[in-house]
């Protein structure tokens, strides 16, 4: 996948392992953005169109009319009716009104300066 993504004749020469790795974060982080803004508007699109459609045809016709190719048009389904979902499971409304209001999400730290050191110093033994 990264060989069609950075061709030769854009980049002559193999990139640094750091500049490949920050590359690869922010088109993580480019396609991540993406993903909610189609869940924003396949959810905007949703709440025009409740009185004429069900929300799982709304999604699909979201999907089709924006020509969103798959796997992508998986994922925004997915994560709109994700979203959707919240407030018809009692169980995750209330782990969501537990959470303090400014407290964000809790999330395991993230140690991709150790593991990416830890790689580099076993490359560099062999």
């Amino acid at each position: 996948m990264w060989g069609k993504l950075f061709p030769e004749k854009i980049f002559a020469r193999k990139l640094a392992p750091a500049a490949t790795r920050r590359l690869r974060l922010a088109q993580a982080r480019a396609e991540e953005a993406l993903v909610r803004a189609h869940v924003d508007n396949a959810l905007m699109f949703v709440d025009s169109l409740a009185e004429d459609l069900p929300f799982d045809r709304a999604i699909e016709a979201y999907v089709r009319v924006m020509g969103i190719p798959e796997p992508l048009a998986s994922t925004v389904a997915t994560r709109t009716l994700v979203v959707l979902s919240e407030d018809l499971i009692p169980s995750r409304r209330r782990a969501v009104d537990a959470q303090k209001p400014d407290e964000p999400p809790a999330r395991p730290p993230l140690r991709l300066g150790e593991a990416s050191d830890a790689r580099t110093r076993a490359v560099k033994r062999a």
